[in-house]
């Protein structure tokens, strides 16, 4: 089937949309979203994370949706993926699509703006294009990570962000993971001197702050295999590691260690070293995850010997404001399991620990060693009176002692998976939308420093391979 007949069937199952290759579409003032705080336009959609922002709905967000891109297998499951939402059988969704797949899909946007939120999630390397455009149009940006995966493009970013503040638009970045219970309580924890102290330096061989990420090329994702596009294998489009994921774990560094500060990349920031190296796919490897039998001709410059060399590793270390960090980002072939999360933050009386391993049976949790063996019993005293006053927030949250440490124990309820974030992230946007004053003073700077750090770092890993 076609990729216009299976859209057409797709949008005649969710039985609200129209599909539109032609005909304009209904234009709506783009500083509104009608009786509607919010009303999303996705352009261009490349990624799953963009259909994960219309998990769920708010009140305040418009049931219409307008999408303009280019009609090809990213759009296809864009698609099927709202149709899930909209005729799941618990809380679903009544989202009503209409579309444009024309060549012209931008700047027909643009003319017509349907909308005043423009959502953008994959086609990384062009995204900045989107980004000055919709900007341009006095549009807000609900956008996944990363804006820009490449160094020259930094100052880009900052314009757009400087002209988003001064036009009173939000330009939000989707950093789901400040939702991940794990982290929430680690920050809280590392904020209370009584439990950690003070920041610990370190060194650039023993960091103050470490954190490994592993993804997995193959997964599932909503029940079914997650089908990836071409292009997610080309790094010059996509990104190398610590220009994509890694946005997660420098915002988490910042978040956490500088709670409610803006970071700034040149005074604030020194990048020590770097590296990146190769995840070998096999062509069967590749089909399964992409559907294509055969490598394409745009990858032939990184296929060895029969196998894809994917360059989906990095490291990078970096001072933040004196404090060591480094980060580590992998994306391995499979695990059954899932991804991994794994941290640290060392303090002078502490260190605050997040374990996703086998002793844990892959579960996210959190654990405060003493540094001294014999400040257990005071450490102790002081995590129980933490997590007493975090209850409120957490309810069933507890601590338990053995081996010489702390585990914090976090309820089941607390746990919520990384789709449902999404949703978390849209529904902090929307308030944003609705009144910009309450957007903190440092998510600004701190999307630039982020940027700063992911983008010269992925180039200094290539300058030392």
């Amino acid at each position: 089937m076609s990729h216009l007949r299976l859209l057409a069937a797709l949008m005649m199952l969710m039985g609200c949309s129209q599909f539109s290759n032609s005909a304009p579409v209904e234009a709506a003032e783009a500083g509104a979203g009608g009786d509607y705080a919010v009303r999303y336009i996705t352009v261009d959609p490349g990624h799953f994370h963009a259909a994960l922002v219309h998990d769920n709905r708010a009140a305040d967000i418009s049931p219409q949706v307008t999408i303009y891109g280019q009609l090809d297998g990213s759009m296809v499951d864009h698609l099927r993926r709202l149709m899930v939402f909209n005729t799941r059988a618990q809380n679903p969704t009544d989202w009503q699509v209409t579309m444009y797949t024309q060549p012209d899909f931008f700047e027909r946007m643009l003319a017509e703006k349907p909308g005043n939120a423009v959502v953008l999630a994959g086609r990384n390397r062009q995204k900045i294009n989107y980004l000055e455009g919709a900007v341009g149009a006095g549009l807000n940006l609900l956008v996944d990570k990363p804006w820009i995966i490449r160094a020259e493009d930094h100052e880009r970013l900052v314009n757009v962000l400087r002209t988003a503040e001064a036009k009173g638009l939000i330009a939000y970045d989707i950093m789901t993971e400040r939702n991940e219970i794990a982290s929430m309580i680690q920050r809280e924890l590392i904020q209370d001197g009584a439990i950690y102290g003070e920041h610990v330096q370190g060194t650039p061989e023993e960091p103050g702050v470490w954190m490994k990420s592993i993804h997995h090329i193959s997964k599932i994702v909503g029940g079914a295999p997650l089908r990836r596009p071409v292009e997610f294998f080309d790094i010059h489009t996509q990104g190398e590691a610590l220009a994509d994921v890694g946005t997660h774990l420098i915002d988490l560094t910042m978040w956490k260690l500088f709670p409610g500060e803006a970071i700034d990349y040149k005074t604030d920031v020194e990048l020590i070293a770097a590296r990146r190296w190769p995840t070998v796919l096999t062509q069967e490897q590749f089909a399964q995850v992409t559907g294509v039998e055969q490598f394409p001709e745009e990858l032939a410059p990184t296929i060895r010997d029969g196998k894809l060399e994917y360059f989906s590793n990095n490291s990078v270390t970096f001072a933040l404001r004196g404090v060591n960090v480094k980060l580590e980002i992998l994306w391995n072939w499979e695990f059954p399991q899932g991804d991994t999360h794994n941290a640290y933050y060392r303090g002078t009386r502490s260190r605050v620990e997040v374990r996703q391993t086998a002793t844990e049976n892959w579960r996210t949790e959190l654990y405060v060693v003493p540094n001294d063996p014999a400040d257990l019993a005071g450490v102790t005293q002081a995590v129980q009176a933490r997590v007493a006053a975090l209850q409120s927030r957490w309810p069933g949250l507890a601590a338990e002692q053995g081996n010489g440490q702390l585990r914090i124990v976090i309820p089941d309820s607390a746990r919520t998976g990384h789709e449902s974030h999404f949703s978390k992230v849209a529904n902090q946007f929307v308030e944003y939308v609705k009144n910009p004053a309450t957007l903190p003073a440092w998510e600004l700077p701190n999307m630039i420093t982020k940027y700063y750090i992911t983008t010269h770092g992925v180039e200094l890993a290539r300058q030392q391979q």
